[in-house]
Formats: C-alpha cells, sequence, structure tokens
C-alpha cells in the first residue's frame, strides 16, 4: 500500500504542476504578438495538457481509487468526502483548462493577461493546500 501511497503523491505533484503551469504559459501567450511565439505557446500547451498533466491526473485518479476502495483509506470519514469535493473541483479546473487551451489553439481567446493571472493561482492554490490539511490533519 505504501508504494500506491507513494506513487498516488508523486503523479499528483506532477498534475498540480501542471494546474499550476499552464496558466502560467496562458499569460504569456496572451500578450505575444509574433506568430513564431503564438504558434511555440500552441505546442508548449497541448504537450503539457495531453503529454504530462492529463495522464498524469488519469494515474493520480486511479491509484487514488485503487488506495479508497482497496484498502478502504478515509472511506466514509468526513475528511475523505471533503477532499474528494476538492479533486472535483481540480477536475474540473483541469478540463477548463483545456478548453482555454482550444480556444488560444484555434485563435478564439477572448481572455487578457489578467484573468490567466487570477486563474494561475486562486482555484489550485486553495484546493492543494485544503488537500494535504484533510489528509494529514484528518479533522472530520
Amino acid at each position: 500500500m505504501l508504494w500506491i501511497k507513494s506513487f498516488h503523491i508523486v503523479f499528483m505533484v506532477a498534475w498540480f504542476a501542471g494546474l499550476f503551469y499552464l496558466p502560467r504559459l496562458f499569460v504569456y501567450h496572451a500578450q505575444a504578438i509574433d506568430a513564431v511565439s503564438l504558434e511555440r505557446f500552441k505546442v508548449m500547451e497541448r504537450k503539457l495538457y495531453y503529454g504530462i498533466m492529463t495522464p498524469c491526473m488519469a494515474v493520480t485518479i486511479g491509484l487514488g481509487l485503487w488506495l479508497w476502495g482497496g484498502y478502504r483509506i478515509g472511506f466514509g470519514q468526513g475528511w475523505m468526502h471533503a477532499k474528494l469535493a476538492l479533486v472535483g473541483v481540480l477536475i474540473a479546473q483541469h478540463f477548463y483548462l483545456g478548453k482555454l487551451m482550444n480556444d488560444f489553439k484555434y485563435d478564439r481567446n477572448t481572455h487578457g493577461h489578467v484573468f490567466y493571472r487570477w486563474l494561475n493561482e486562486i482555484p489550485t492554490l486553495p484546493a492543494l493546500i485544503g488537500i494535504v490539511i484533510l489528509v494529514v490533519v484528518k479533522p472530520f
């Protein structure tokens, strides 16, 4: 079980890195004006989203389900329900970032760099803090 938990944490960290970095790429992409930079950002965003973030999300969720169902970690406990709610927010954030990436891909972006600066921190940071506190402290 400790191996599964370890890899769950490793893939979660990699997924979070992408959740923080992709909106930062959007900040720079929204500020870019030359064609070469615009195309470079499209490639970087696509590779990050499909090559790192999405596989890491899938493995994180898969290992988490294995821990939850197979080892019954947190099963029926309040802290786990709260954690799963925050994971749901992160999954929604992940797919929303994918939608924004597609907007950039097809040159349909309607947001400025300030929007992406807020998006870079606001949804992800509280979820990370909340999940870590819930798992370590288990307040309820």
